[in-house]
């Protein structure tokens, strides 16, 4: 274990201790002013004199946000916040003698979500009043949006950006979530510690014995080392297997514990019947989500969940059989906030899928090895669909449990190999490694395209023969009940 995964496991630590203490200030006053001066020590405490990017982006958002042409203002936002991004990440291309830490980076990058994110909330708020298309639905829409009981000024914009819950950590969430925190009792109701410990037993004790364990028997670093060239060609293959293990792992126990500082905190918390959704919030009966809030009795008999926050799910991601649902479930806040501020938002839907990737490469960083790896996705899911139709739809070929195994196979074999360069992340150390291994996986999966166009070619045409011989009376409804 680095050290830098030893800070950022200390203050992911103090964040859910300090949290016992944070949910009990009742003033939602002191809250923001707590949390948030908090946060700047954190911040203060990893970064040091580069604290000043995290305030320059604080404050030229806040600017953009309050100033800018609200019809625009998240346009502008997005396109300053990761430019900046991007330059404080390159910073030795334009003379300059130092770049930001990793624990800088790391808060720099949850904060351009969050007050990119902003800027949109306040698009799409200013956007529906002006579409003045007052329908019962609209309207109930519209309360999960920035109105006018939000009232933005700089110091909102402050509290939002720098509170401690998540500010190096994440999870990412909206400034609905953290107004609600804020102003509404849900936090003084909630079961908090059957939760926080259901989060993290037995799970993340045994994501920590994995990632010490692969750590330790599979270091990254040999595949670079002499000893490796000289394995035989499956052993350098297999390799990519426990290397994404130990990946996966370390990357379970910080969101999870994520989770845990944001449930200790009380941010997030919603009645179950809002039917909250990662990095959104409420989905429904907003009015019933204020009418509680002034009755005691109420709130007491209320179930709550933390769903808003809900960063990973690791039974999905481990067992659903393609990339699609694997990725869904992973980082699952942040995949909302590129489906909402990015993918939705794109005015080409050919495009949509590159776009949403691209960001998220330039999101994660400027080496090679987030390009090559985000970059393998787009061709990876286009073999997949493919493939789910031919295995997964049916029993034409194999039974759906057999093609499940397959699927399941076949997407962590590609995962395992795509997040090797996010690993190794320089292009010199990816394509060392790919050399060893021959490149297979990409004449792999041409294979596996052409071959699963010909399958799926063959299996309409053997449904369609099956229909042409079957009488009228068990085609269409009648035939699935025969069947």
């Amino acid at each position: 274990m680095s050290f830098d995964d030893i800070i950022y496991l200390f203050f992911l630590m103090f964040s859910i201790g300090f949290g016992t203490y944070y949910r009990k200030i009742e003033n939602p006053k002191s809250r923001k002013h707590i949390g948030a001066a908090v946060g700047f020590l954190i911040v203060l405490a990893v970064s040091r004199l580069h604290s000043i990017h995290i305030l320059i982006t604080i404050l030229v958002n806040g600017a953009i946000i309050l100033y800018v042409d609200k019809r625009f203002c998240h346009l502008v936002s997005f396109f300053l916040s990761f430019v900046y991004l991007i330059f404080l990440r390159t910073t030795v291309y334009f003379g300059l003698p130092y770049s930001i830490p990793s624990h800088t980076n790391l808060i720099q990058m949850i904060l351009t979500l969050k007050l990119v994110g902003l800027a949109f909330e306040v698009n799409s708020a200013y956007t529906k009043k002006a579409q003045n298309k007052a329908t019962p639905a609209l309207k109930n829409e519209a309360e999960t949006e920035i109105g006018d009981d939000y009232v933005l000024d700089f110091s909102h914009v402050f509290y939002y950006a720098l509170n401690y819950v998540g500010v190096l950590t994440g999870p990412y969430y909206n400034y609905r979530t953290f107004y609600d925190h804020l102003y509404k009792p849900f936090h003084q109701y909630d079961d908090y510690k059957t939760a926080a410990l259901k989060k993290f037993f037995p799970l993340v004790p045994i994501y920590a014995i994995v990632y010490l364990l692969t750590d330790y028997l599979w270091p990254l670093s040999y595949t670079q080392s002499q000893d490796f060239e000289e394995r035989s060609f499956l052993y350098r293959y297999w390799y990519i297997w426990p290397t994404f293990l130990n990946f996966r792992a370390r990357i379970y126990i910080g969101l999870t514990l994520s989770e845990c500082s944001c449930i200790m905190a009380g941010l997030g918390v919603y009645p179950d019947f809002a039917n909250s959704q990662p990095g959104n919030g409420p989905t429904t009966n907003f009015n019933k989500l204020t009418e509680i809030c002034h009755s005691t009795t109420t709130l007491k008999s209320t179930k709550y969940d933390y769903e808003t926050v809900y960063n990973i799910n690791s039974y999905g991601t481990e067992l659903y059989p393609t990339l699609r649902e694997g990725m869904k479930n992973w980082n699952m806040t942040v995949q909302y906030w590129l489906a909402t501020c990015i993918y939705k938002r794109f005015p080409s839907k050919k495009y949509r899928t590159f776009a949403t990737m691209f960001v998220s490469g330039v999101w994660h960083g400027v080496y090679s090895g987030y390009y090559i790896s985000v970059g393998m996705i787009p061709f990876g899911l286009i073999v997949e669909d493919i493939w789910a139709h031919v295995l997964l739809k049916d029993d034409f070929y194999l039974p759906k449990k057999v093609g499940y195994v397959i699927m399941l196979f076949l997407k962590m074999q590609f995962f395992s190999y795509a997040a090797l360069a996010f690993s190794l992340l320089d292009v010199g150390k990816i394509m060392h490694y790919y050399n060893l291994v021959y490149h297979w996986m990409v004449p792999f999966y041409v294979f596996m395209f052409f071959l699963g166009k010909h399958l799926l070619k063959l299996k309409k045409t053997g449904n369609k023969s099956e229909e042409s011989i079957l009488p009228a009376s068990t085609k269409s409804g009648d035939r699935k009940k025969q069947i």
